[in-house]
């Protein structure tokens, strides 16, 4: 029932983006001393959400072409950092403050699913 709601289909992409970051950001973490590794990143939801809006169908009954591709994971594209020596481009400083902006991203996706099911069960009188 719920996931025919926009604000829960929203919310949960935008938990699934955050989900997408952090593993990129963890990938980072991890070969932050790989020579020649090439820092990736995944864009703020709210850019990825807006450049696919405007080009996917949206189904409007069951019966209709299926809309998954709207929730699409986004793919991680290399970042433009100055190289270290070995040709790693990872700056753990960076990764961390990265890291706490995709866990604020989550909470924040989170607390609308939280906050849109309270409404509806205070409209259904529970």
């Amino acid at each position: 029932m719920y996931e025919s709601l926009d604000i829960f289909r929203t919310s949960a992409a935008m938990a699934r983006h955050a989900g997408a970051r952090q593993a990129v950001v963890a990938e980072n973490i991890a070969n932050a001393d790989t020579p020649g590794y090439r820092a990736r990143a995944i864009g703020p939801f709210a850019e990825n959400y807006a450049s696919r809006t405007g080009s996917v169908l949206r189904a409007t009954r069951p019966g209709h072409m299926s809309a998954e591709a709207a929730v699409a994971t986004p793919r991680p594209e290399m970042t433009d950092e100055e190289p270290s020596p070995n040709g790693n481009t990872v700056s753990l400083e960076t990764e961390m403050l990265n890291g706490v902006e995709v866990a604020r991203e989550h909470s924040r996706a989170l607390a609308i699913y939280k906050h849109a099911l309270g409404i509806i069960r205070t409209s259904l009188g529970r």
